[in-house]
């Protein structure tokens, strides 16, 4: 064994000491250090022909990259819908990376029986039924990508063909509705060869991001045909809900598969005063999840859920010899596009194991709370304007006069130390998005939030 390797393991409890200080420290600081740090990123260093140790390693790591990482596992980040780690997922990734374990075969079974209690818990979080069967990917992106595949193979299977077997192309055109899609639907469409172009827009309701059920049985009637429809229950800038249910209803009349992105939104189910949001979510055929939002396990995981995994298993099946059989109850080698992958579920396990429905409840409930506080304070300060009613967990505003782009940026800039925002552009004029899902964050950051945005406000327009 190499000299370096062989002194790390002799010493490994005091290693995992020294990581255990250094991650304390971090934690510790999140809220009092910048949200995002104005250090730029330093230069490359040549790749080491020596090895340093691990002790050297940890200190450099300290010295060069750790200043100027963001606070992004902290309660003031409220960009890209970011959950942060909840203790209880903390420990859990650390035993992920330390099991090192393959989840995907029986042959090696314990890991994958975790993650299909943990897909079970989730199932009934989001009130889903019994025939959604779910697995662990890496994210929205890839949780919406598998749905489109088992969609695009439900389409093969009305013309009597296997899209698996035969490719893409035995479809002929592929019609894929959708309001207000997330892009991560346009790149799956690319990514499964139906193509971006298969995208077609459809009306949504006056002032909303929501479909209009009428334009959507326009474009179903349009479409003269089986095809897909994509439902939001939880939009990106406003958090707006389609009616579920009456999307479902038009399936007694129109033959399309519904996918669901929910990739936030679903977990408004925990909570009674706003479960009504996504009332008929298991009504879908396939539905998306992000978990490294909400649920605050870290990055990447999401769930995936479908009624139909048999065509999921179609899909992605694959044959080796190394590998169990496709069978009944299919290994989840043959569910998701990735034969490797960590056993994610570890870290959603023990958080649901260690809080439970009611603790997950009480972090959707302050989120909320938090962010119609912002909501309420961004509608008092002069110089600012919602853009839309706080419905969930996020605030769209932009300033009250000439909110362009440049002015935007050099808003977020200014209270950067205060609070990470994101750009978007709502209903064509530019704005920022607060995103509240970090189980961190309190009524106090809410207070420093305005306070930095009342500071940085010209004073002509406060």
């Amino acid at each position: 064994m190499h000299p370096r390797l062989a002194d790390d393991l002799d010493r490994l409890p005091q290693l995992l000491d020294a990581t255990r200080h250094r991650a304390g420290l971090l934690l510790d600081g999140l809220g009092e250090q910048p949200v995002r740090p104005a250090r730029q990123v330093p230069g490359s260093a040549a790749g080491p022909e020596q090895g340093a140790g691990f002790r050297a390693a940890l200190a450099e790591f300290a010295e060069r990259w750790e200043p100027g990482l963001s606070a992004s596992a902290g309660p003031r980040y409220l960009g890209f819908v970011t959950g942060g780690v909840t203790p209880a997922a903390l420990a859990g990734d650390w035993l992920t990376s330390t099991v090192d374990q393959n989840s995907n075969s029986s042959l090696d079974a314990a890991g994958q029986h975790l993650e299909r209690e943990t897909v079970a818990w989730l199932r009934g979080f989001f009130g889903l039924s019994d025939v959604h069967e779910g697995a662990f990917v890496s994210g929205a992106t890839m949780s919406n990508a598998v749905g489109l595949a088992v969609a695009r193979e439900w389409l093969g299977e009305r013309l009597a063909v296997s899209v698996a077997e035969e490719g893409v192309g035995a479809l002929g055109r592929v019609r894929v509705l959708s309001g207000s899609p997330h892009s991560s639907i346009a790149k799956g469409l690319s990514m499964l060869g139906i193509g971006r172009a298969a995208l077609v827009p459809v009306a949504t309701l006056p002032d909303r991001e929501a479909v209009d059920p009428a334009a959507l049985e326009e474009a179903l009637r349009a479409a003269d045909g089986p095809c897909v429809v994509v439902a939001n229950a939880g939009t990106v800038n406003t958090v707006d809900f389609d009616d579920l249910r009456a999307i479902a209803a038009l399936r007694e009349r129109y033959d399309f598969w519904l996918h669901v992105d929910a990739a936030f939104g679903a977990f408004a189910a925990l909570s009674p005063a706003h479960a009504h949001l996504v009332d008929g979510l298991e009504l879908a055929d396939s539905v998306c999840v992000d978990l490294h939002k909400w649920l605050n396990v870290p990055y990447d995981s999401a769930v995936q859920f479908t009624r139909r995994r048999d065509l999921q298993a179609r899909v992605f099946q694959n044959a080796a010899a190394y590998l169990g059989p496709l069978g009944e109850s299919p290994d989840l080698v043959h569910l998701t596009p990735e034969n490797s992958r960590r056993l994610r579920a570890l870290a959603a396990w023990f958080t649901l194991r260690a809080y439970g429905r009611d603790g997950h409840r009480e972090i959707v409930e302050r989120c909320v709370s938090c962010a119609r506080a912002l909501g309420g304070a961004v509608g008092e300060l002069p110089g600012l304007r919602l853009l839309a009613p706080v419905r969930l967990n996020v605030v769209c505003f932009t300033l009250a006069d000439d909110p362009t782009a440049a002015r935007l940026a050099a808003l977020a800039d200014a209270v950067s130390d205060d609070v990470f925002l994101t750009p978007t552009v709502y209903a064509g004029v530019p704005a920022l998005r607060a995103a509240f899902s970090n189980w961190r964050t309190t009524g106090s950051d809410v207070q420093r939030i305005t306070e930095a945005l009342h500071r940085a406000l010209p004073a002509g327009r406060r």
